[in-house]
């Protein structure tokens, strides 16, 4: 890989570790044991259905329930394999492969031009989120019961702010700027009345929508 996307793939497993300091302060101050939010960022390995998850034990709900909420947020991985298929590798490999699969990943592999580059994009951000998230999980819970309130440190805003400009560069093309709009216009809609992480599979729906459109106007 070039210098250029291997620094962006180090600020953004940074900002993942930085993440999961919030992460497991978070479930540990909420009564969670420490090897909790550790093993489940080593096996899940998906930030947004692990919040779910502790957010639904912690206020008591039950863990199944919590399970299924983590399972129909992660949905969102299915037409990310669809766009990467030959990236994952084959065999066992392809099994740490699908492991790896996030929005992260996905977003590098699909930046780069060519199966090298996007293959080496691809598992050098998976593995190094495979390395920081835990971690970041481990030391926020061994600090949790300091920190109480880290929503106040603002850490949820850095993870988005990153995603948000590595894709910016994709919106200078008319189409992919026209179905990200879409998508955002209605994960906004829908954020008041669907609990947190389905807007964003929803927003999924605006794909096929702006492609019906162009296909009118041709």
């Amino acid at each position: 890989m070039d210098r250029a996307p291997l620094r962006d793939i180090c600020l953004v497993c940074l900002a993942v570790g930085v993440i999961g300091l919030s992460y497991g302060a978070i479930s540990v101050a909420s009564g969670l044991p420490l090897w909790l939010p550790v093993v489940l960022g080593l096996t899940v390995l998906a930030a947004s259905s692990e919040f779910l998850f502790v957010g639904i034990v912690a206020a008591g709900g039950s863990p199944v329930a919590a399970v299924l909420a983590g399972l129909l947020v992660n949905a969102r991985h299915l037409p990310f394999g669809l766009a990467v298929p030959d990236v994952l590798g084959h065999g066992r490999r392809r099994l740490l492969g699908t492991h790896l699969l996030n929005d992260e990943t996905v977003v590098f592999a699909l930046a780069q031009e060519g199966m090298p580059r996007k293959r080496a994009a691809y598992w050098a951000c998976g593995l190094g989120i495979l390395v920081c998230w835990p971690l970041g999980a481990l030391t926020g819970g061994l600090i949790g019961s300091v920190v109480h309130d880290t929503d106040a440190l603002g850490l949820d805003a850095m993870f988005p702010a990153v995603l948000l400009a590595l894709i910016v560069p994709a919106f200078r093309e008319r189409d992919k700027r026209r179905a990200g709009l879409a998508g955002a216009a209605i994960a906004l809609a829908a954020t008041p009345f669907l609990p947190a992480g389905l807007p964003v599979l929803l927003a999924l729906t605006g794909l096929p929508v702006t492609a019906v459109r162009e296909k009118t106007r041709r």
